[in-house]
């Protein structure tokens, strides 16, 4: 059967070109929601991400980065303390507002991250090059996303207003957005002017790095034994904390439910559209399918043929998904919406396009089930 149901394809392969077409386009739809939701909410992790920190020391129950609170500065050396620990270094938020220096704009809600200068500094290593690092020492440089510029009214070089603080955009550059705001890189110092703070306090969080990446499990064991005299903290390993900002933005917020909910009805039409198209395709072929049941073929081997023919028609479709996703994240890549692939979830959607293909050739099998000898005599 499976030999018939491919030269079936090959000699009526304009019947199935529709079905074809159904599964390819249910398989862009997938994989174009899956990139947006890992473009989007992985946005909301990019200070993890894009840094080479191990461990994240923050206020106890901190759900996303963004929600950070002041945690005390003997915290560097209970960290300092651990043998597997190289390096430690603070990181400041601060929530702002930033105004252009055009007086016909309002503010921008801005989120400041204040970080270690130094060519070695952890925060954001794998973004900034040395020399933006070093033009980060200046008072008041600031570094923001390419893409922010519009929001901002603001262009490279130029100055603009950060809580009633000027300051200059000293460079740009790609990958910084985030979710909710616009993320805009100072030095520590910087930071702390903008937000007011006493220089000799506290920072939002300490990050640090171990000897080897599979120390990072067992330090945050050992340090999560929290002790009084360093007031109240947690400690993560940056996979945690990534996941945590994530899921938190993707489950815990309206926006991310909305998302997975138009996932699932991505899913839903795609089967109602292949399994339609492949009904069609069936009923075109009633008077074929009576003459091989008026042969002796099952109708459960005729169902066979049509799950075989289906399994054809989406590993085509999922062939031509690939293709046009490929070229539409590329583009999306291209003109800076936020979009983002997985290994992981590329596999996911593939077998869900194989699976979406499959049900439909199910719920086909019952244009079989109507194939009856008699009609060959109408």
């Amino acid at each position: 059967m499976i030999a018939l149901a491919r030269k079936t394809l090959v000699h009526e392969w304009r019947r199935f070109v529709p079905s074809i077409f159904a599964v390819g386009f249910s398989g862009l739809l997938l994989v174009v929601q899956a990139a947006l939701v890992l473009g989007i909410f992985g946005s909301a992790a990019v200070y993890v991400n894009t840094s080479r920190a191990d461990l994240w020391v923050g206020y106890p129950g901190t759900q996303s980065v963004s929600f950070g609170r002041t945690i005390g500065s003997d915290l560097a050396s209970r960290l300092q303390m651990d043998p597997a620990v190289q390096a430690v270094e603070p990181y400041l938020w601060v929530d702002a507002d930033w105004y252009s220096a055009d007086p016909g704009t309002g503010g921008v809600p801005v989120y400041v991250s204040g970080i270690r200068t130094a060519a070695d500094g952890l925060m954001f290593a794998r973004l900034l090059t040395p020399w933006q690092r070093e033009a980060l020492r200046a008072p008041g440089a600031v570094i923001v996303d390419q893409a922010d510029l519009d929001t901002l009214g603001t262009r490279a070089g130029q100055v603009a207003w950060i809580n009633g603080h000027r300051v200059r955009v000293a460079a740009t550059i790609s990958g910084l957005r985030g979710l909710g705001g616009v993320n805009v890189l100072a030095s520590l110092e910087t930071a702390r002017d903008l937000s007011d703070a006493d220089a000799t306090g506290g920072s939002t969080y300490w990050v640090a790095s171990t000897r080897a990446p599979a120390d990072a499990q067992a330090a945050q064991a050992r340090l999560s034994r929290t002790e009084a005299a360093f007031g109240p903290y947690e400690v993560w390993t940056a996979q945690q904390f990534s996941r945590r900002s994530q899921l938190y933005w993707i489950f815990d917020t309206g926006a991310g439910v909305a998302v997975l909910f138009m996932v699932v009805v991505v899913c839903v039409v795609g089967v109602v559209v292949t399994s339609q198209s492949l009904l069609a395709v069936v009923a075109g072929s009633s008077r074929e399918y009576a003459v091989l049941n008026a042969l002796g073929v099952s109708h459960g081997a005729l169902g066979r043929l049509v799950v075989e023919q289906a399994g054809w028609i989406g590993g085509l479709g999922l062939l031509l998904a690939a293709l046009a996703s490929a070229s539409l994240l590329g583009v999306a890549a291209a003109y800076g919406v936020p979009v983002a692939m997985t290994p992981a979830v590329a596999l996911s959607c593939a077998a869900m396009v194989v699976l979406v293909a499959l049900l439909s050739g199910i719920v086909a099998m019952r244009g079989v089930l109507r194939a009856d000898p008699s009609m060959l005599l109408r």
